[in-house]
C-alpha cells in the first residue's frame, strides 16, 4: 500500500488529538482530585462510588436517628431521677406524719408540701422533648395528665402505651420511649391516698398503720412506696442499658463512615504522585510528536524541487 504525505498527516493529527486528550484528562483529575469527571468516564467506577455515597447517606441518618435517641433516652433518665428524688422526700414526709409527737397543723403542712409534690410528679409525667411528651407511649401529641390537678388522658391509659422505635443500623431498631402510664398512675394513685390520709385529720398511729409503715432491722418500709420506688429503678436501669446499646451502635457506625469513605476514596480519588508522573511523560511524548510531525507537515512539492 502506498503510503501519502496526506495519510502522514492524518495520522499524525489523530494522534496529536489523542495526546491532548490524555493530557486534558491528567489535567481535570488533578484540579478535580477524581479519576472521573462523569460517569462515561469509567461506568464500574461510577456505579462503585454510587454505591459508596448511599452507604454514607444511609450512615448519616442513622447517626441522626441515634442522637434523637439519645436526646429521649437522657431527658429519660433526668426524669426518672427526680421521680426517684420525688418518692424519697414522700417517704421523709410519711415517717413525719406518722410520728406521733407532731401536731394536726404539722401534718397539714406536710400535707401542703404533699400536694406539690403530686403536681410536681404530673409535671415530669407531661415531659417533653420537643413537642413530644416522652411517657405517653404512641401518643406523642398528648400530655398524660390533661392539667395538673386532673386525672390521666383515657386515651393514653388504654391505648397508647407501646414502644417507639427507630432505625439505627440496617435491620436494626430500638426503642427510644419509656411509657410510664402505669408508673405514674401508681404514684398517683400513692400520692392521692396519702394526701386523703392526711386531710381526713388521722393520727400518726393511723397514718402509719394504713399505709403499712414499719421498721425491719432500722430501716423504714413503706411497701406500697417501695414498691413503686423499685419499679422506678428498674425504668431507669433499662434506660441505661438502651443508653448503652445507642453509645455502641454509634461506635459502629462511626467506623463505618471511616470505612466506606476510605473505600470511596480509593475507588474514586486521584492518585496525584501517579496522575503527575503520566502527564510529565505523556507532554514528553506529545512534544516529541510535535517535533516529528513538524517536519512531515512542512514538507512540500516545493520542497522535494529545491
Amino acid at each position: 500500500m502506498r503510503v501519502t504525505q496526506s495519510m502522514l498527516s492524518s495520522n499524525m493529527l489523530r494522534n496529536l488529538n489523542t495526546s491532548y486528550n490524555k493530557m486534558s484528562k491528567y489535567q481535570d483529575m488533578l484540579d478535580s482530585g477524581s479519576v472521573i469527571s462523569r460517569p462515561s468516564d469509567d461506568p464500574v467506577v461510577a456505579v462503585k462510588g454510587m454505591g459508596y455515597r448511599i452507604e454514607l447517606d444511609k450512615n448519616q441518618q442513622y447517626q441522626r436517628n441515634l442522637r434523637e435517641a439519645n436526646t429521649w433516652l437522657d431527658t429519660t433518665d433526668e426524669a426518672l431521677d427526680q421521680v426517684g428524688g420525688a418518692l424519697k422526700r414522700v417517704k421523709e414526709l410519711i415517717i413525719q406524719a406518722a410520728n406521733d409527737t407532731n401536731t394536726a397543723d404539722d401534718r397539714q403542712k406536710i400535707n401542703a408540701e404533699m400536694q406539690h409534690i403530686k403536681e410536681q410528679l404530673r409535671d415530669i409525667a407531661n415531659t417533653k422533648v420537643g413537642e413530644n411528651y416522652i411517657f405517653s407511649g404512641t401518643h406523642t401529641n398528648q400530655p398524660l395528665y390533661t392539667d395538673k390537678a386532673g386525672p390521666q388522658n383515657p386515651d393514653i391509659t388504654t391505648g397508647g402505651q407501646k414502644a417507639i422505635e427507630i432505625n439505627v443500623f440496617d435491620g436494626i431498631s430500638m426503642n427510644i420511649n419509656t411509657p410510664g402510664a402505669d408508673l405514674f398512675e401508681n404514684i398517683d394513685g400513692f400520692m392521692t391516698h396519702v394526701t386523703t390520709l392526711l386531710e381526713s385529720g388521722a393520727t400518726g398511729p393511723e397514718i402509719g398503720s394504713a399505709l403499712g409503715l414499719e421498721v425491719t432491722n432500722g430501716a423504714n418500709k413503706i411497701p406500697g412506696l417501695d414498691g413503686i420506688y423499685e419499679n422506678t429503678l428498674t425504668l431507669r436501669a433499662d434506660v441505661g442499658a438502651r443508653q448503652n446499646r445507642v453509645e455502641m451502635m454509634g461506635n459502629r457506625l462511626s467506623l463505618q463512615e471511616v470505612n466506606v469513605t476510605k473505600q470511596l476514596s480509593a475507588n474514586e480519588d486521584t492518585d496525584y504522585a501517579k496522575t503527575i508522573t503520566d502527564m510529565v511523560t505523556q507532554e514528553s511524548i506529545h512534544q516529541a510528536a510535535l517535533s516529528v510531525g513538524a517536519k512531515i507537515i512542512q514538507q512540500t512539492l516545493v520542497d522535494f524541487i529545491r
